[in-house]
């Protein structure tokens, strides 16, 4: 079993994660670049160093590699999921997961802290990562109860759960941003589309997999 979910993970990983990395080429990436453009130009202006340059060759393998491995994990998350759960893991239910997990991932955490592009301004760091996880977990919690569970207290117990991270999202210290506005929006709408895509591809990818080596392994 383990080796099985191991195997899916990988290749489904792999095939969605490629996937995903080609279309952050054309998505995201000429968006961070174009951030970039006036980072570096405030930070000359303020005499800042803005530090080491990468190749766009170099930068794009490397935006690659950690691409795939996020979907790798996408797909591991997924799979561990349905099976403690004793759900069934087929391309759609797999994919309908993975679009849970982007309501607990993507959705709910940029109501708090939208995807930002180099050069934004930001809040603490650890508070950041202290509040997108338990933000995250608090959905992913509360999207279960809602959906699996059924009973009135259960959906009252869901709401609150996704609702009540909310109202302690944090604010960045300073309002100032050296991108512009329509440039940041069209960022964090490309960044929360890539996102759900990766996960109801992984998802999908994941169920398909994992149908194909139960076949292979009952003919077998």
């Amino acid at each position: 079993m383990i080796a099985r979910v191991l195997t899916t993970g990988v290749i489904a990983g792999l095939v969605a994660g490629l996937a995903v990395a080609a279309l952050q080429h054309f998505t995201t990436t000429p968006l961070i670049l174009a951030a970039e453009v006036y980072e570096t130009a405030q930070h000359a202006h303020e005499g800042v160093d803005a530090g080491p340059a990468f190749s766009g060759l170099s930068r794009t393998a490397a935006t690659s590699v950690a691409t795939i491995a996020v979907s790798i994990g996408y797909a591991l998350i997924l799979l561990a999921a349905m099976l403690l759960s004793g759900d069934r893991i087929a391309p759609r239910r797999a994919a309908l997961w993975g679009a849970g997990a982007f309501a607990a991932t993507g959705l709910a955490t940029s109501l708090g802290l939208a995807p930002q592009l180099p050069g934004m301004a930001e809040t603490d760091l650890a508070a950041r990562q202290i509040w997108w996880l338990a933000t995250a977990a608090s959905t992913g919690v509360g999207l279960f109860a809602l959906l699996r569970l059924g009973s009135t207290a259960a959906n009252i117990a869901g709401v609150a759960l996704i609702v009540a991270p909310q109202f302690f999202a944090p604010h960045p210290a300073t309002p100032e941003s050296m991108a512009p506005a329509e440039l940041a929006a069209r960022f964090a709408a490309s960044s929360l589309a890539v996102q759900a895509i990766s996960w109801a591809l992984a998802g999908a990818l994941a169920g398909l997999v994992w149908r194909l080596l139960s076949h292979e392994k009952e003919a077998s």
